[in-house]
């Protein structure tokens, strides 16, 4: 709606050329939703069409500018106000004028880096997104497009397994195996408890998946949140047995 002609005279719609052929991924939202958005990867070059459709035909649009970024920030969710911009380019697709018709615009950006992944967590987002904008006197018409990045790595050299000894002096000396040190995220987590010790009485015992998320600024940890993502009950009752193997899937 325009009040006292104030209001948005065009529409913007970022469209990417190869939007009919290329992959989409999920990606979890803010409110912990999650959505598809088109797939990218480190050096991919990022092309397609800005769509500018004029709401009344025939009248004509001035404007100071017309361009579109390709951006990769970091935001804090507690300080929404401060973006770390990682990635920053722009490319200029119309100079100070006025649009008497709707009109189509291509833009390319060529073998894009994208050093990190996209990510949404309890603190902080990474995304990235292409934003194309009519630049005007009193009020900019833009519109935003957001992708997802992932990263291909290869499988770590060394795997070592984890040993690590817990317990109560006296009473509880427990062992715990773990078959590696590093997992995919779709890894079957396997490992072994052994009960060197047991003089108190066990009830159950259980194994809990907890992500932890912290942000660094200048070397110091600003803030630190975790979250368990699963748990799987190892024992139901007092151990009969010296040895115990598990699997968390």
């Amino acid at each position: 709606m325009s009040f006292f002609g104030f209001g948005q005279t065009a529409e913007i719609d970022i469209v990417l050329n190869d939007a009919e052929t290329r992959k989409k991924a999920e990606h979890k939202t803010e409110d912990g939703k999650k959505d598809k958005y088109f797939l990218f990867y480190d050096g991919e070059t990022v092309s397609g069409k800005v769509n500018v459709t004029l709401k009344t035909p025939g009248k004509r649009l001035e404007h100071y500018g017309i361009k579109i970024e390709f951006v990769g920030q970091i935001e804090l969710y507690y300080d929404r106000g401060n973006h770390h911009e990682f990635v920053s380019l722009v490319k200029d697709l119309a100079r100070p004028g006025e649009l008497s018709q709707s009109q189509t615009f291509d833009f390319e950006f060529t073998h894009v880096e994208k050093p990190y992944e996209s990510y949404t967590g309890q603190n902080v987002k990474l995304r990235y997104f292409l934003r194309a904008t009519i630049s005007r006197r009193l009020n900019d018409i833009s519109k935003e497009m957001d992708i997802v990045v992932q990263t291909l790595c290869t499988y770590p050299e060394l795997n070592s397994s984890i040993k690590m000894e817990v317990g109560i002096e006296d009473c509880l000396h427990i062992e715990f195996e773990y078959n590696k040190s590093k997992y995919h995220l779709r890894d079957v987590i396997v490992g072994k408890i052994y009960f060197l010790l047991v003089r108190i009485k066990i009830k159950h015992m259980e194994i809990d998946i907890i992500k932890r998320e912290s942000d660094w600024n200048r070397a110091q940890c600003v803030s630190t949140k975790t979250m368990t993502i699963a748990k799987y009950e190892i024992m139901g009752r007092a151990p009969t047995l010296k040895g115990i193997i598990f699997s968390c899937t």
